[in-house]
Formats: structure tokens, C-alpha cells, sequence
């Protein structure tokens, strides 16, 4: 489809800025121009247009921390530390989950996400072959990096499924669709099963991948403060100078690696992280709400290290909503550092599209709005009574702005949601089947 999007404010995240009463042109899933308005309409003919007046046109936005199909544990297990939490509630309640629940959870999330702007999401989950995540996010057309979660003990089932995700997965649904490698955590993989993780992604890289899209690493790194006595008390390792530390002297991180949370971190971490130019995902919400504590996020910005957000699972954050993350990581840091001046709204929008794309190694294709990139676009309607009057776009998106201001969602240069109605699903059926699967799914919990 051939399509310009006309007369909005453009936020390109990019060189170009904001451009006021601005134009985007699409051929197929390209962004093949951009500029002001009465320059680009006279050039293109027979282009369908959609009419962006009084609207924001901005990258859309990426989610690099998910567990998308964890939407049917949507406030099954609130108010309770992460431990209690993961050994008490989830995990007991995941053993009955079947691949079914698992794409039922994972469309939701879709669903979700899509009408709240956001147009790739990071999701490490549990891949069976018959149904899974990626699936869902294929139905929907969603853009998602795709994971199977690793542990110890099940290693021969988290190989086999980790073979079957990369061939059947990776690059599929017209490159919409990537695979990721997906150690759970340090004190949940044993030493010598990571190096072996990272063997396996080097192996799957050489044969299915390119440099231009990598299988790339995602674990979940130093989320709370006992994170050391953990590691030790499971593998009898001792973790002197941190977390990162620890997995630096396994041999185990790359350029291609992002750790989610990275709450917990020493000042040897934080070097770790800025001479491996490992990324980060910055998860504010779930981090509160589970009380694990706060990440340094001003710190490792100071040191060049890329920060990226992510809602965590909607069981964690109980939503998948990435404009209430990007409020959240701008209030919380300002207050914590009793400064209003850190994370300017502009800064807060980079990390939810172009350094989240960074952070994917996904930033030659999507994160901006450019010439010769994937057109993943999100226009947002300014025509509310909370969004009146209008000073400066960017701090409106970040304080002020809702999901549910969300009108039209492109992805791939295919519109998915237009006047906040999706184009590939029945919404009211998606819920509808979330709501008996939960049912089932609580029967043989008993």
C-alpha cells in the first residue's frame, strides 16, 4: 500500500526534529519521504491519505522487556515480593499453561499493546511448537523479538525448542518476527549452562542470522539486591564484584546482549556494561510495584550505556501500557535525584523508540521516523481536553498523553488499528477467549 500521512506534527526522532504540518510517504513497508506538507503532497499521486491534522505522528513505540503471554496472570498474584511471587504464586500456577494459553496470553498482549502505541515488543516467554508467541504476534502483525526462556533443569527441552523457535521463527512473517536467546537469570542458569547458551546462540547466528539481524541475547540481570547470595546458594559461586561481574567472567556477553532490570548494580557492573556495550531495559513499573528497587538510570547514562524501557509481563506491571512507563522513569528519576532536570521529555522518548530499537539491535530498520526505514508509525490525537493547550509536543506524549489517545498504528507500512478499531482481529473475541482460558486454566490449579 501506497499511503502519505499528511498535515501532522512529525516527531522523526532523527536529524531532521520535529516537523510541524509535516508529511510521511509509505510505499510498501518503506518510508520513502518526509517533510513539510506543501512540499511533499504535489509530488505523489494516487497515494491513499490519511489526514494527520492536529495529530502527533511519532515512531511507534518499543516495548523491550515483555512476557507477553503472562496477560492471563493479569492480577493473579499483586502484592507480594518477587520471590513469594515467582515460587509461590507463578510458577506454580505456569506448570498447567499449554501452548494454547500461552497464544491466547500473548494475543492479548498484542491487542493491548497495538492500541497503546506500540509497535514491537521484546517478550521472553516458553516456546512450544504447536502454539506460541510468535504466532500471536503474527496474527495480530505486530513486530516482536521473540525468546524461550531457559533454566537448568529442563536443558535438553530448552534446546530443542530453542532450534525450532530460530528455523521456524527467525525472519519469518516478512522479517516482523526475530528470535532471541533467553537465559532466565544467573542464580536460575548454572555456570556452565550459560556458556553453553551463548555457544548455541554463536552456532544459530552463523546459520540462520546476519549481522543486520542478529539472534541476540535476553535475561533478566541484578533485579533485586540478594541477586549474589542466590547465585551462591545455587551454585556455590561466589559473586565478589557483582552480578555482571560474574557473567563477564563466564565469557558470556556481547554487543547483542540486553538485560532487563539492572537494579542492583556495582560500580564494576556498570564499567562491565559500557565496555561490552551491553544494553539495558529499564522496567520502573514492575521494579515498584514488586519493590525490588530502582535502577541508576542517570548513571548509566553518564557512562554512554543504552537505556531502553519495558513494561515487564502485564502480571508484574498489570499493564502493557509504555506511556505510563515513560512517565513513571521520568517522575521517579527527577524525585529519587531531587532533580527536575534529569530525563527531559525528549530524552524519555529516544529510550522508548530509537534506543529501544538500539537495544534490539533493530535500529537500521525501525526507532525512527526515516527515510529508507521500516514504517512503523503511531499517530496520536492531541484533540483532548488534557492535552490543552499545547506548549512543546514531546512533554505533552510524556506527561500528559494517554494509551487510549492512540488513533492510528502502521506496521511494517500496514495499518493495524485505524480510529482506534484493529484491522486484523475481533478485539470483543480476544477477550472473550482470554477470559475462558483463565477459567480453565484456574480449574486445574484446583
Amino acid at each position: 500500500m501506497n499511503l502519505i500521512i499528511d498535515g501532522g506534527t512529525i516527531l522523526t526522532m532523527d536529524k531532521k526534529g520535529m516537523i510541524k504540518d509535516g508529511a510521511v510517504v509509505i510505499e510498501a513497508s518503506d518510508i520513502v519521504d518526509i517533510g513539510k506538507s506543501n512540499k511533499i503532497r504535489h509530488k505523489y499521486h494516487g497515494y491513499e491519505k490519511l489526514n494527520a491534522k492536529g495529530k502527533i505522528v511519532i515512531p511507534g513505540l518499543i516495548n523491550t522487556h515483555q512476557h507477553a503471554a503472562m496477560s492471563l496472570l493479569r492480577g493473579y498474584a499483586d502484592d507480594f515480593p518477587l520471590n513469594v511471587w515467582l515460587e509461590k504464586k507463578i510458577w506454580p500456577l505456569e506448570r498447567y499453561m499449554s501452548g494454547h494459553d500461552i497464544f491466547v496470553g500473548a494475543l492479548l498482549t498484542a491487542v493491548e499493546s497495538i492500541m497503546g502505541g506500540t509497535t514491537t515488543i521484546n517478550s521472553m516467554y516458553h516456546f512450544m511448537e504447536e502454539y506460541n508467541e510468535a504466532q500471536a504476534f503474527q496474527k495480530i502483525g505486530i513486530r516482536a523479538a521473540v525468546g524461550h526462556v531457559c533454566f537448568s533443569w529442563r536443558k535438553k527441552e530448552d534446546k530443542n525448542a530453542l532450534h525450532a523457535l530460530v528455523k521456524n521463527w527467525h525472519g519469518n512473517s516478512k522479517g516482523l518476527i526475530r528470535a532471541t536467546v533467553d537465559p532466565h537469570a544467573p542464580y536460575t542458569v548454572d555456570p556452565k549452562y550459560m556458556k553453553e547458551l551463548r555457544e548455541i546462540t554463536n552456532e544459530l547466528n552463523d546459520k540462520y542470522a546476519s549481522p543486520r539481524s542478529p539472534i541476540i541475547w535476553h535475561t533478566h540481570v541484578a533485579e533485586t539486591e540478594d541477586e549474589p547470595e542466590k547465585i551462591q546458594q545455587a551454585f556455590k559461586m561466589k559473586v565478589k564484584n557483582g552480578v555482571f561481574d560474574y557473567l563477564d567472567s563466564l565469557g558470556v556477553l556481547d554487543k547483542n546482549t540486553i538485560a532487563a532490570h539492572c537494579v542492583a548494580l556495582t560500580e564494576r557492573d556498570v564499567q562491565i556494561l559500557k565496555e561490552r556495550k551491553i544494553k539495558t531495559s529499564h522496567n520502573p513499573i514492575s521494579n515498584l510495584k514488586l519493590a525490588s528497587g530502582i535502577c541508576p538510570v542517570p548513571k548509566l547514562l553518564k557512562n554512554k550505556i543504552i537505556v531502553s524501557l519495558g513494561t515487564d509481563s502485564p502480571c508484574s506491571n498489570n499493564s502493557a501500557d509504555m506511556f505510563e512507563v515513560m512517565k513513571t522513569t521520568a517522575l521517579l528519576h527527577k524525585g529519587v535525584n531531587k532533580n527536575p532536570m534529569l530525563l527531559p521529555a525528549e530524552q524519555i522518548l529516544k529510550m522508548a523508540t530509537l534506543d529501544g530499537a538500539k537495544a534490539l539491535s533493530w535500529e537500521k530498520e525501525i526507532g525512527s521516523i526515516e527515510i529508507g526505514k521500516k514504517a512503523d508509525i503511531v499517530v496520536v490525537d492531541f484533540k483532548k481536553p488534557h492535552l490543552t493547550p499545547l506548549y512543546y509536543e514531546p512533554s505533552h506524549l510524556v506527561y500528559s498523553a494517554k494509551a487510549a489517545d492512540v488513533e492510528t498504528v502502521i506496521v511494517n507500512g500496514k495499518i493495524i488499528m485505524e480510529n482506534r478499531e484493529l484491522t486484523t482481529v475481533n478485539v470483543e473475541q480476544v477477550m472473550q477467549t482470554a477470559e475462558k482460558t483463565k477459567e480453565k486454566l484456574l480449574n486445574k490449579l484446583g
